[in-house]
């Protein structure tokens, strides 16, 4: 990273995740700029964007990867740092998230605060509604709906496709 005049913070996770195939997927050079496209359909010019940052990243991956199966042009952008990404160029910016795809979806397990300058008002959050709740984290998914198929259906929704 080469923030020289602000701190900044890598979080990693002790949860059990799988490994991104950097062969099907971008490399993670993008983290650098703060967000980038990790995944992209055939051809680009995606219908809709699913965007998530750490852990979450793979429920993206696994939501997409259903979306291109059903035919839907989706994009996943791993958006590690926001603070990093909104100081990127415009122009930049614009290239992972193009104004003109409004159908967005934020997955984000801690809180939904903040995504919404990245879904704009048209897109969709996925995020936690109770600040501290406790179990183990796969009851926690199962509650609050952290799956792929959630991810899916919301899309499908911004879509108008059912």
């Amino acid at each position: 990273m080469t923030l020289t005049h602000e701190p900044a913070v890598l979080v990693l996770t002790r949860q059990v995740v799988p490994t991104i195939d950097r062969s099907k997927y971008t490399s993670a050079s993008g983290l650098a700029h703060g967000a980038y496209v990790l995944g992209e359909a055939p051809g680009g010019n995606p219908e809709v964007i699913l965007i998530a940052s750490g852990s979450e990243v793979s429920l993206a991956v696994e939501g997409h990867e259903k979306l291109l199966c059903e035919g839907i042009r989706s994009r996943v952008v791993s958006m590690p740092s926001w603070e990093i990404f909104d100081h990127q160029p415009q122009e930049y910016r614009d290239s992972v998230l193009p104004p003109n795809v409004r159908a967005r979806v934020a997955v984000e397990q801690a809180s939904s605060f903040g995504w919404a300058q990245y879904t704009g008002l048209d897109g969709r959050i996925i995020g936690m509604k109770t600040f501290g709740a406790s179990a183990p984290l796969k009851e926690l998914q199962r509650k609050f709906g952290f799956d792929r198929d959630q991810i899916v259906t919301a899309a499908r929704e911004l879509l108008g496709r059912k």
